[in-house]
């Protein structure tokens, strides 16, 4: 059954790569989704968040000393 399926790759090199290369590109795109989704959480989200946060603390200070 092995040698078969080993017999099967060596004469069909497209459908082995396409069996094998096909699971390996999807682990690459996700990787790749990833890192530009916590990217841009890092560098364009919590940014914004904190100067939200410091905007809204500083207005809370003023307005509680007046």
């Amino acid at each position: 059954m092995i040698a078969s399926i080993l017999r099967l790759f060596v004469l069909r090199p497209l459908f082995s790569i396409m069996i094998f290369g096909f699971p390996i590109l999807l682990l690459v795109a996700v990787g790749l989704f990833a890192i530009v989704a916590l990217k841009t959480l890092f560098l364009v989200v919590f940014p914004v968040v904190l100067v939200v946060w410091l905007v809204r603390k500083l207005m809370r200070t003023r307005s509680s000393h007046g």
